[in-house]
């Protein structure tokens, strides 16, 4: 049997919330914005779930989150780093070294913060890595995209029927990913140097391996929470939920 591992990233700061509490830890509808996922993952085919809090956040995670939502899944709660891509590195080591981590075939790293992930995403982003040992969730943008250079000016357009924004989860090869992972950090002094940004999990993958990173179907309701008015996004896509279970 294939066995897979969630990293569910919830060490952020939250900066652009405009609060003094973490948006992973908000509520929205009596549910902390991280319950959402964990949720979705827990009732899923997942067999593992390794959370990456903020170091010092463990036992408030565990204790606040973990126990009374009964996800018997979770196996750490690990303290994330400075940048994403650490904490995602750290995740991954923690995966490796649990007891059934050599076993582990896939792994699916999400954000917390993207709460209305489905298990429906899940299994299309299964059957992709199955086939190309990496994918991400993403859905084609809808507006026209410009690309600036440096002086703030236009520098190109890309054709939009090939343009996407990238959702996670991001799911790959265990094996691989843990590979590119370890490599990036050794080589992370270089692509600083260079002013070469991480921004993404397929972009590590992209980077130092050979593997080509396949663009799963995601939806357009699964937004990433960032700023306030993302809060009021996600109350409308929690009514709109309610309304199809009613009808």
């Amino acid at each position: 049997m294939e066995k897979s591992v969630a990293i569910i990233l919830a060490a952020g700061q939250g900066k652009r919330m405009q609060s003094s509490e973490k948006k992973q830890y908000m509520t929205l509808r009596g549910k902390q914005i991280l319950t959402y996922s964990l949720e979705v993952f827990e009732k899923s085919f997942v067999d593992q779930i390794v959370i990456v809090v903020n170091k010092g956040e463990e036992e408030y995670v565990m204790q606040n989150i973990v126990l009374p939502g009964g996800f018997t899944k979770v196996s750490a709660i690990v303290p994330g780093g400075k940048e994403r891509y650490h904490s995602v590195a750290a995740g991954l080591e923690v995966a490796h070294m649990l007891p059934e981590g050599e076993e582990l075939a896939f792994c699916f790293i999400h954000d917390s913060a993207r709460p209305f992930v489905t298990e429906e995403i899940l299994e299309r982003a299964l059957d992709d890595v199955r086939k190309y040992n990496a994918c991400v969730v993403g859905m084609p943008v809808k507006d026209t995209i410009k690309i600036m250079d440096v002086d703030g000016f236009v520098e190109s357009t890309p054709n939009r029927d090939y343009t996407w924004a990238v959702q996670t989860p991001q799911v790959f090869d265990f094996d691989l990913a843990l590979q590119c992972y370890r490599q990036l950090l050794k080589e992370e002094k270089n692509l600083l140097d260079h002013e070469i940004k991480i921004t993404d999990d397929a972009m590590v993958i992209e980077n130092f391996s050979h593997t080509q990173v396949y663009l799963t179907e995601g939806s357009y309701d699964n937004i990433k929470i960032t700023t306030p008015e993302d809060l009021y996004l996600a109350e409308r896509i929690l009514d709109r939920r309610e309304e199809m279970k009613q009808n």
